[in-house]
């Protein structure tokens, strides 16, 4: 559950304004941000969509989803006009993944489908009915001892150019199992950050070879080193999974579990 808005303001006061996040409670608050809806833990049933939204037939259609029953809460905040949407979103996703997330779903603009959709069906937020092209979202999960949290970040921008930011977090009632990310979201980090950090994966396991092979293989450009104390092992089973030899290298970062660069 977030903080109370006047203890965020608080943190605000005693903070550089050039700094683009507080946290309260682990999550990312944007500086300067305002509370527009807020709404403590509650246990529900939860459904959180990896792919893009469609409605057909007046049903709502998702390629895959994760669904499980837990604590939800959210807060929805309206940010100040000298700051974006996107600044927004890329500054708190970034800080969730550096605390320790990986990302199961991450789509930006038309590729996460209908805004509408998002803003009424997935969060029940009139607020967040913005443009198609104007969104983007992320669903990571927690590392480690956190593994059955997730993380929700959604940002659009509305007709008017009010931009938000909504942030949920759902801890769920019981072990949410294994979970993969999609190979497309896969794709999108290595290319947006240059690199993947995996530090719950030790010795190669069949799906992830599977999923990473897969990933590699969207871009068949892209060349990549793998360090960790077993990147040896994660080299020959790619290799085994389809990825061409020559597209990867063994490196030398100092890492736990395994660790993904693009060579460029």
């Amino acid at each position: 559950m977030s903080a109370p808005v006047t203890l965020r303001t608080t943190f605000a006061a005693c903070l550089m304004l050039a700094s683009p996040l507080l946290w309260a409670d682990n999550l990312p608050v944007p500086v300067d941000a305002k509370v527009v809806d807020q709404r403590p833990a509650v246990e529900q049933e939860r459904v959180y969509p990896m792919g893009p939204l469609r409605k057909i037939s007046g049903r709502l259609r998702v390629d895959d989803k994760v669904e499980s029953r837990g604590q939800v809460s959210s807060v929805t905040y309206e940010l100040p006009v000298e700051r974006s949407a996107r600044e927004a979103f890329t500054s708190a996703r970034e800080a969730l993944q550096h605390d320790g997330g990986y990302p199961l779903f991450w789509c930006q603009g038309r590729d996460c489908g209908e805004a509408s959709l998002w803003a009424n069906d997935v969060f029940a937020n009139a607020r967040l009915n913005g443009g198609d092209e104007q969104q983007a979202f992320i669903l990571l999960r927690r590392s480690a001892e956190q593994a059955d949290t997730l993380v929700a970040l959604y940002s659009v921008t509305r007709g008017n150019r009010r931009a938000y930011l909504h942030v949920e977090e759902f801890v769920a009632a019981s072990p949410l199992g294994e979970l993969l990310p999609t190979a497309g979201t896969v794709l999108r980090e290595m290319r947006d950050t240059g690199k993947l950090d995996y530090p719950d994966l030790s010795t190669p396991q069949p799906a992830w070879v599977a999923l990473l092979g897969r990933s590699l293989n969207l871009d068949s450009t892209l060349r990549a080193s793998l360090s960790g104390a077993n990147a040896e092992a994660w080299r020959e089973a790619l290799v085994n999974a389809g990825v061409r030899s020559s597209r990867l290298e063994v490196g030398t970062a100092a890492t736990e579990g395994l660790h993904l660069e693009l060579i460029r």
